[in-house]
């Protein structure tokens, strides 16, 4: 059984760095007790269940995971009181563990901690929503398919502006990296490999928007990652390889290397084009 975890063997900062406020105590009324707790999923009932997705380490980085989850999935709603003791009773972690864990919810903006107040779940408005956990875990909770139509939405705002700006900054190492991801995504199809497509599908994208020389869509190429790890469904032609899907790649490849900003920017968008719910809220790609 975990119930202690010691800040130095897991990196955690001491407690004195962690108790920032004093944490009120709620009313009887709005204590989290035990039975609410357990109205939550019973698989998220001990840290160590759900590892996989965890981008933290240790029990801190579960305790996260989970609370995340939680909280997004709507079993802790906004305004709820979150008692430092009792998550850590139910999730059988130290009191170190749960207050870096909530430090961490509260820099995504899903929770707030407030002198003589505690700590409270913020309402989807206060979230960070471009947050890649965030992202995750709203993709597979109730709100998959507006997680999932929002990120492809928001992938036609970003992507054929990038291969357009990338056709005027691209470099020979670049060009030759993006051609590499083309070929094994070629091989995969052929092999039936969608893991190993989906990875180069991933490089593809994330690379050439890192090289439209514009930091500020470079510093959104994570969200485009992760729209790609979590889509789970036909959201775009990447999530359904073929022959099409890989042709598009190949011709954005050859207009970058030509300097064809908008052959790029139109093949980027003929590959985007796929899902009915994204082409009522788009335009449809323009001629060139």
């Amino acid at each position: 059984m975990m119930t202690t975890a010691r800040s130095a063997d897991s990196g955690l900062a001491g407690p004195g760095e962690l108790d920032r406020y004093p944490y009120a105590e709620p009313s009887a009324v709005e204590r989290v007790g035990v039975s609410a707790w357990e109205t939550a999923d019973p698989e998220l009932g001990r840290v160590g269940r759900r590892t996989a997705g965890s981008r933290g380490r240790g029990l801190h980085g579960q305790l996260v995971q989970q609370l995340g989850q939680m909280i997004v999935s709507g079993d802790l709603g906004a305004d709820r009181p979150l008692v430092p003791e009792e998550i850590g009773q139910r999730f059988e972690v130290s009191r170190t563990v749960v207050r870096e864990s909530l430090r961490v919810l509260e820099a995504k903006g899903l929770v707030s901690a407030r002198p003589n107040v505690g700590t409270r779940v913020r309402p989807v408005s206060d979230w960070n929503l471009l947050d890649p956990d965030i992202i995750e875990w709203r993709a597979f909770g109730p709100q998959r398919d507006d997680q999932r139509r929002e990120l492809s939405e928001l992938r036609w705002t970003i992507e054929p502006l990038a291969a357009r700006l990338a056709a005027g900054h691209g470099r020979e190492e670049v060009q030759q990296r993006l051609s590499d991801m083309v070929e094994i995504m070629g091989h995969a199809l052929d092999q039936g490999d969608a893991l190993t497509y989906s990875r180069a599908d991933t490089e593809f994208h994330s690379l050439l928007i890192q090289v439209a020389g514009n930091r500020m869509l470079e510093h959104l190429s994570g969200i485009v990652s992760a729209a790609l790890q979590v889509s789970g469904g036909p959201a775009t032609s990447c999530d359904r390889p073929n022959d099409g899907s890989l042709g598009h790649h190949a011709r954005i490849v050859d207009a970058l290397a030509s300097g064809d900003g908008a052959g790029a920017e139109t093949a980027m968008r003929q590959l985007l084009t796929v899902h009915p719910e994204v082409e009522r809220v788009v335009p449809a790609p323009r001629e060139h």
